[in-house]
């Protein structure tokens, strides 16, 4: 007897669940979080992805993590005898935004010398890209990475 009261249970739940009224899937989903155009095309386009030879003597690599949210950056620079970077690459862990500072990041760099480089500011990246406030901590390791490859 529990057995058939249990089904009858199972089925007028079911029944319940038919005839209640469906709200749309937008209305179920989370709102959605848009990106900036530019953050999108340099999170599906990045630039300058990869790494360049380490032993090198003129190749600078600098690895920085973001306890906050978990994002690993490693960015490399190649200078040439003059002091002018002639080639970036990074490789990132993270979120789209922390992909487009740093591929963003790449491309400001090449051709400016060590110390121009450095006057790059995380909110000269995070302005370019549009990041809202919430994503503005991915912009930030971006000096961090410069000067801790820069000044070994």
């Amino acid at each position: 007897m529990a057995a058939a009261g249990a089904g009858r249970l199972r089925r007028a739940a079911s029944a319940l669940l038919l005839r209640s009224p469906r709200l749309p899937a937008r209305e179920l989903s989370a709102p959605a979080r848009l990106y900036h155009k530019k953050v999108v095309d340099h999170y599906e386009n990045p630039r300058n992805v990869g790494s360049l030879d380490k032993t090198s003597k003129n190749v600078g690599t600098g690895l920085v993590g973001a306890p906050a949210c978990g994002d690993v950056m490693k960015l490399q620079i190649q200078v040439d005898e003059k002091g002018k970077i002639v080639d970036a690459r990074f490789k990132t862990f993270g979120c789209g935004s922390a992909i487009a500072s740093s591929s963003l990041a790449t491309e400001w760099v090449k051709g400016k010398t060590v110390e121009e480089a450095l006057t790059i500011k995380n909110t000269d990246i995070a302005k370019e890209l549009c990041l809202p406030p919430v994503k503005l901590h991915c912009s930030k390791l971006f000096p961090a990475k410069e000067k801790t490859q820069l000044s070994a």
